[in-house]
């Protein structure tokens, strides 16, 4: 197909970004992570040119949470992934499909996974979801520069006029016949809920706060931010150790946010513990403490995320009995298709998508989940920058449980600067939404000529 591309040029930028304040979720926090950048330039087989952007935050506390490895020398082996997964994007000569470049890859980008573990002479093998998220402002950056490419949205491009394979191709033959189109929003919406993160270490109330907090303008209690923005979608971090803990700090957030949004008419909670519950009746307990101390809290939670160890096969834990509870949302165990099929099989409610998975296999995911009747949702990873104009406007094009969770602006607001300016809405919240007016031309919309964002 003359809209088919291939990579002429690829470069990767690096920088450390510092947290306004810390972010704890699971067992673990975050105060500074590096961000990754992609820049392509690619021709199509008419023998246009054009250039694609990509970004995410190389997350190895969430990618890669082991202690028995450091910091500093899985971000570094998490950049090098980055770097050598550029050069083999580079080096794929075949005119394609962005999609089917980054299936056609997928398993050489196991195979270094696996490699840089080794070169790094880590103590634990990387999991292949840190390669996934190495990889994915490169995948993202493709999608871009096809749409920019061919001088159309990128959502346009996931059609049989665009798509020489259907996604039969991957995802079996019950797919014969069907395109990612088929399961997509012809649009974008001008406006979509927004889930407020509400991390381990977050203060809820004014009176809490003191000299160490950050003066820089922006709320920091929950109390504040709910007020200033009209929260009325939220996800709450919890323990998954401390049951106690864990049902006041979750009744305590909705009283809160119910408190200080007076005008909202409907609340929606999200939990999620990171993996850190022995077992999913740890949540079935949760859940009817909840009940007995404020029935209206568990009234309004949404679903319940990820609550048991990402490795689905160690125990097979059963979730029906939770599922019929609170939908449980799979997140960190998907990683294949045959994950989602042995989710599915232990009772698991639904899929969270994240565009930090890569775009190519969240398009995927989701199609597969639409055609199953399988609920799913559109997770964060704090995207900053165009990591969430790609991420947000993701959501808005795919029929998600609620809304998308969206997070840098509260912990990593600078590092949006060149991008809120010209997009304002999607990073400043109102009545609880992000206007998405703004994502409009080639691409996904990020109008990057009008973005003053250096790459170096």
């Amino acid at each position: 197909m003359n809209s088919d591309i291939k990579v002429l040029e690829i470069k990767a930028y690096f920088s450390l970004e510092l947290a306004r304040y810390p972010l704890k979720f699971g067992a673990v926090t975050m105060d500074r992570i590096t961000y990754a950048q992609i820049k392509v330039k690619v021709q199509n087989k008419a023998g246009n040119t054009a250039y694609g952007y990509g970004s995410i935050f190389l997350s190895d506390v969430w990618a890669f949470p082991t202690f028995a490895i450091s910091h500093e020398e899985k971000d570094k082996a998490m950049s090098e992934i980055t770097r050598r997964f550029s050069k083999m994007v580079l080096d794929y000569k075949e005119f394609a499909h962005p999609v089917e470049i980054f299936m056609d890859l997928e398993e050489d980008l196991k195979k270094l996974t696996k490699d840089i573990s080794k070169e790094f002479n880590f103590k634990e093998e990387m999991p292949f979801l840190a390669g996934l998220v190495s990889a994915s402002p490169i995948d993202a950056a493709l999608h871009d520069a096809f749409g920019n490419v061919n001088n159309i949205s990128t959502y346009d491009g996931y059609s049989k006029d665009f798509m020489k394979h259907d996604i039969s191709r991957w995802l079996g033959n019950s797919f014969k016949g069907k395109y990612i189109s088929d399961y997509i929003k012809k649009s974008y919406g001008e406006k979509i809920p927004v889930f407020h993160l509400v991390g381990g270490l977050d203060k809820l109330l004014e009176s809490e706060i003191d000299s160490k907090d950050p003066k820089d303008g922006l709320p920091v209690s929950l109390e504040k931010w709910a007020e200033a923005d009209g929260l009325f979608c939220l996800k709450v971090k919890l323990r998954g150790k401390d049951l106690q803990w864990d049902v006041d700090r979750f009744v305590d957030v909705v009283k809160v946010t119910h408190k200080s949004n007076k005008e909202a008419k409907e609340f929606f909670f999200t939990v999620d513990t990171n993996e850190q519950c022995e077992t999913p009746q740890y949540m079935i307990d949760f859940c009817m403490k909840v009940k007995e101390k404020y029935p209206l809290a568990l009234e309004e939670m949404l679903y319940i995320e990820q609550p048991t160890e990402r490795d689905l096969r160690l125990h097979k834990y059963d979730m029906s009995k939770l599922s019929k509870i609170k939908p449980v949302m799979i997140d960190e165990s998907l990683i294949s298709f045959e994950d989602f099929d042995l989710a599915m099989d232990l009772g698991w409610s639904g899929v969270a998508l994240k565009v930090c998975k890569c775009h190519s296999s969240a398009l995927l995911f989701m199609a597969k989940a639409d055609e199953a009747k399988i609920k799913y949702t559109v997770q964060d990873l704090t995207n900053p920058g165009i990591a969430l104009l790609q991420s947000a406007g993701f959501a808005s094009r795919i029929n998600t449980i609620k809304g998308v969770e969206a997070n840098a602006h509260q912990f990593y607001p600078n590092t949006s600067l060149p991008e809120a300016k010209v997009h304002p809405g999607v990073f400043k919240r109102e009545k609880g939404c992000l206007n998405l007016t703004t994502l409009k031309g080639s691409g996904f919309g990020y109008q990057m000529d009008k973005i003053n964002r250096k790459f170096e």
